[in-house]
């Protein structure tokens, strides 16, 4: 039984039930520690529990783990994680410090199935959810490592639809924030989605008070569909009412792409969505190298843009783009190791 994949309750009455049939009470109380309070690798770095116990968990609950593929740390500090999946999937994380905010971006699928025309991941399609352990553990090696630690907030803003993977992200939000898990703060988590209404309703139903980024692009209908498909089947008029029915304060994400989203009329228009809802925009430039075909626009133009919202009421943040000396953004680093690979494979079969 993996016990990563089960909520920490659940996991700790499995733990509890089954220690009780082999010694002491107290053994519970320090063997659930460390699926995610205090985690272990393995069962065999559980020092303080003696070995025939250690070996018997080995072999009960095996410990899964992601396998790191690759990373890169840039010169802002931002670190990339490419991880390995079990059946040979790859999906990445990113670390961004900012003072003593260590925030990491994860992934909820291999892959994305909606298809924006300005995100790697979207391009490449779509290949499967992750489980509920494959999300979480994404936080769970970083607690491992003494070096990195556990992270102060976790977005779900890497590769996938977190609302299309609903089940499980449901149950890694409740291992995220629970004092018997992770124990990271509902407000310092946050769920990034494109706008799956039946599951941003259910999204808003849980009692916790995690945090809604939508990932919005554009003001209108036209401009938003021309750059996100999934406008036709969620379009703006049910997205947006879907959003009155969450109790904390919304963020709009807005990737500033020359000449599609950027004018200032488009900053009037979405004012007008934002002011209503009381909704925060950030502002974010489209990383470069990471959309063939589109451009960033330039800082001048999004503080000029920021500024507008502001002068309407909006309260807009500029944001920076992170990680450009590696491949930060969402996609890039597992496009660029899959092309190494088959430059590395079609160079052997030309020698053979």
């Amino acid at each position: 039984m993996n016990l990563l994949d089960l909520s920490p309750p659940a996991a700790a009455e499995t733990l509890r039930q089954w220690l009780a049939e082999r010694g002491p009470g107290y053994r519970y109380r320090q063997v659930a520690p460390r699926l995610w309070q205090r985690p272990v690798a393995s069962w065999e770095e559980a020092t303080d529990l003696p070995r025939e116990l250690r070996a018997a968990l080995d072999e009960a609950f095996p410990l899964p783990r992601l396998r790191l593929l690759t990373s890169q740390l840039s010169k802002d500090g931002t670190r990339k994680f490419l991880w390995g999946l079990a059946d040979g999937a790859a999906v990445e994380s990113v670390l961004i410090p900012e003072g003593r905010r260590q925030t990491l971006c994860i992934s909820s699928q291999s892959g994305c199935a909606y298809g924006c025309v300005f995100c790697a991941t979207g391009r490449m399609g779509f290949e499967r959810h992750l489980a509920t352990w494959e999300i979480v553990a994404q936080v769970r090696e970083l607690a491992l490592d003494p070096e990195l630690g556990k992270p102060t907030n976790v977005v779900f803003m890497g590769m996938g639809e977190p609302l299309h993977n609903w089940d499980a992200v449901d149950r890694a939000l409740t291992t995220l924030n629970h004092t018997m898990g992770l124990g990271i703060g509902a407000r310092h988590i946050t769920v990034s989605t494109v706008g799956v209404v039946p599951n941003l309703r259910k999204l808003a139903a849980r009692p916790e008070q995690f945090r809604l980024a939508l990932s919005l692009h554009a003001p209108t209908h036209e401009q938003r569909l021309a750059i996100m498909p999934v406008e036709k089947k969620y379009s703006l008029d049910r997205v947006l009412p879907a959003l009155q029915a969450f109790k904390r304060r919304i963020t709009f994400e807005y990737v500033m792409i020359s000449g599609k989203n950027d004018s200032l009329e488009d900053a009037d228009r979405l004012a007008a969505l934002a002011a209503p809802l009381g909704a925060l925009v950030n502002l974010l430039p489209l990383h470069p190298g990471g959309t063939p075909g589109l451009m960033p626009a330039s800082a001048a133009h999004l503080k000029e843009f920021g500024a507008r919202l502001e002068a309407l009421g909006v309260t807009a943040t500029v944001r920076r783009s992170r990680g450009l000396d590696i491949d930060a953004a969402c996609g890039q680093l597992r496009v660029a190791i899959e092309r190494r690979r088959q430059v590395a494979a079609h160079q052997d079969a030309s020698v053979e």
